[in-house]
């Protein structure tokens, strides 16, 4: 988020790709985190999940709104992604799925749908340099397995915390 603004997810990867440290790449997530654009990561690095969009060249119609207008934002469209990865909608067909997905690519600024793709075909490293599961798991204290690292549990001592 930028002066109240929030920015849309191809303006966030393009600051994490023109920061010269990854440091400031950290910094550029931790500031633009929501659990929309940790779903797009989440997704494009974490070798587990597995898409059910096939892989290369999605057949949509680009929109050429300009930035701001006529197009829906990634960050509302991502609770949507679920249908897209497998094992998580299984009521689903695989035809709709894939009809639902050129949709929502038609819906976004073509910036994003293009990013949307990239994630997808789990390659968003090679489009935006600098972006690497490193620094994505630093910025969102996620461990290897790209979960939140637990926090260290303590004993509970007998009885009841107000001490009644």
């Amino acid at each position: 988020m930028e002066n109240g603004v929030t920015l849309l997810f191809s303006e966030v990867l393009d600051k994490v790709h023109k920061a010269k440290t990854k440091s400031e790449k950290v910094a550029i997530l931790i500031v633009n985190d929501n659990s929309s654009l940790r779903m797009v990561l989440k997704a494009s690095f974490d070798p587990k999940i597995e898409w059910v969009i096939p892989q290369g060249e999605v057949p949509y119609t680009k929109n050429d709104a300009p930035m701001g207008t006529e197009h829906t934002v990634l960050q509302s469209e991502a609770r949507k992604l679920y249908h897209f990865i497998k094992g998580a909608d299984n009521e689903t067909s695989q035809h709709q799925k894939e009809n639902m997905f050129i949709q929502m690519c038609e819906g976004l600024h073509e910036s994003e749908a293009q990013l949307l793709c990239d994630a997808k075909d789990k390659k968003l490293h090679q489009v935006y340099k600098g972006l690497s599961k490193d620094v994505v798991r630093e910025a969102f204290k996620w461990d290897e397995n790209f979960m939140i690292e637990e926090a260290p549990k303590y004993p509970q001592a007998p009885g009841s915390a107000s001490g009644v």
